[in-house]
């Protein structure tokens, strides 16, 4: 008799929020085929901003109730899950607000001098130079939030890849719309394309090998083939370290980090803060899932490959963030850096592990967005000025523009009362605790040493010659992108003075079902 195939039990209601985001993106789709030209921004606009914030309600409404493996228990709503989903509809609403800058007053009067007819034709052309024209922007981010929501609430390797891929492929789009510079965005998005592509290979072989380990790709059968010690270690272990490759090349880990200076330059810089926050909190967040869920009984074997990975990540990006005279580039070896410090919290392995690393990642996601918002903002002769030499002076032209940065720079670099400062504690005393003190310490010099270049650069503001600048100029932002960063530096400010409610609910939903 021919077994009767049973369609797997799937909680919707615990799926909602990532439901709506997805049905946003059709809509966004949708809105791209049949709108005219000249509404579509008038409408993509509200339609992406009214589905992450009616996903993150129904997150904050329904999630807490509807805890548990669904859908065949390939997708995991736990505490963990539903925190990074959280975390990645706020970032991502404030990177939409960033990305959704339109030019007006000021700025088109600097480009009507340039040459251009009338201020609106100004308005256009710089629209259209970096992208901001291009209002599929939208829809493509709502469906790579998507995926990402998706990312850190898999529970099986299959799954797990569908959403790599998922999260991944409008990234190499929005890498490319910056049309101002047009050949080097290409460039940005062909690079990220084909590396992308060989890291998922990678990821996809792993997964062959542990699936051939285990009999499943689901994460608890793979721990319990673990646990039972079924003596396959010769495909367990390369397993975890191809996938283990997958992963790390998303957040930018070292050696798989040569994509991302050429990248964050080269894309639009409020797709590039978007990627720089929201990526890495998807990434992190499934390679929690992975090493405590799937593969944490054979620690012993894959922790200290990761903490080479760290050790060399935290000292590549801080060294060579010194030597960098682009702003964009600078940032961009900053993150690398930062995925270090996330990385000594993983491997910690405990549930302060956890919670430190998901709080290091709110921390360092509302750092990162109003950062490349006010590179944004900084242009000269029609374009970003994002040589260092280019912001010589700014405090004496934008002081409150300047102070914003100085504040996030102060940030980046961990000084007390921001939330880098905070992070970086969590981290450190999470890895300390379970006998990792050395690269506890390697993170505090990495931490030193990428201090010099954010020091160099606050000091250039306030106290370089002005007329070596050029004209250099601030451009007066629209209400949306000023919200953006108001609100990721109040953020920053808080979760250094206060940090108490996010510490305290990344404790209380660091443990994952199993």
């Amino acid at each position: 008799m021919t077994d009767q195939f049973v369609a797997p039990a799937i909680n919707y209601t615990g799926l909602l929020p990532l439901i709506i985001v997805l049905a946003g993106g059709l809509v966004g789709v949708m809105v791209e085929g049949f709108a005219s030209r000249t509404a579509r921004y008038a409408v993509q606009l509200p339609v992406a901003v009214a589905t992450l914030v009616l996903a993150f309600v129904a997150l904050v409404v329904l999630g807490p109730r509807n805890q548990g493996l669904t859908a065949a228990e390939t997708i995991a709503l736990d505490g963990p899950a539903l925190v990074l989903q959280g975390l990645l509809l706020l970032i991502s609403l404030i990177a939409l607000l960033v990305m959704a800058e339109r030019l007006g007053g000021q700025q088109a009067d600097a480009f009507t001098q340039a040459g251009a007819s009338t201020p609106g034709s100004a308005e256009e052309a710089f629209a259209v130079r970096h992208g901001a024209s291009s209002t599929e922007i939208f829809p493509l981010s709502l469906l790579s939030v998507a995926g990402m929501m998706l990312f850190v609430s898999a529970n099986d390797l299959l799954l797990l890849f569908i959403a790599l891929e998922m999260l991944s492929l409008p990234l190499y789009i929005l890498a490319g719309l910056a049309r101002r510079r047009r050949l080097l965005s290409q460039e940005a998005s062909l690079k990220y394309f084909l590396l992308g592509s060989f890291s998922s290979g990678f990821f996809l072989f792993g997964a062959v090998l542990i699936y051939g380990y285990a009999g499943s790709m689901r994460f608890g059968d793979i721990a319990a083939a673990v646990s039972g010690n079924v003596g396959m270690d010769g495909l367990l272990i390369p397993g975890i370290l191809l996938l283990a490759v997958g992963l790390l090349f998303k957040v930018g880990a070292v050696p798989f980090h040569a994509w991302t200076p050429d990248v964050y330059q080269g894309a639009p810089t409020p797709v590039t803060g978007f990627m720089a926050a929201a990526t890495k909190i998807a990434a992190f967040g499934a390679m929690l899932r992975v090493f405590y869920v799937a593969v944490e009984g054979v620690r012993a074997d894959w922790q200290p490959i990761l903490a080479a990975v760290a050790t060399l990540t935290m000292v590549v990006g801080a060294v060579l963030s010194i030597v960098q005279t682009d702003v964009k580039r600078i940032l961009a070896y900053s993150s690398i850096a930062h995925a270090g410090f996330v990385l000594v919290g993983l491997i910690s392995m405990d549930q302060a592990g956890i919670s430190s690393t998901m709080f290091y990642l709110a921390a360092y996601g509302f750092m990162t967005i109003p950062a490349f918002a006010i590179v944004g903002l900084v242009r000269s002769s029609g374009t970003e000025a994002s040589q260092v030499g280019q912001w010589a002076g700014l405090g004496r032209r934008a002081p409150w523009t300047a102070v914003a940065f100085t504040f996030l720079m102060l940030a980046f670099t961990g000084i007390p009362l921001t939330s880098g400062f905070t992070g970086k504690f969590a981290v450190f005393s999470a890895a300390i605790s379970q006998g990792w003190a050395w690269l506890a310490v390697v993170g505090v010099l990495a931490s030193a040493v990428t201090a010099y270049i954010y020091f160099k650069l606050v000091v250039l503001m306030w106290r370089g010659d002005e007329d070596a600048a050029g004209d250099t100029v601030v451009v007066t932002p629209s209400l949306l992108t000023v919200f953006a960063i108001v609100a990721g530096v109040v953020v920053t400010l808080a979760l250094g003075v206060l940090p108490s409610p996010m510490l305290d609910l990344a404790q209380s939903t660091a443990a994952f079902l199993r």
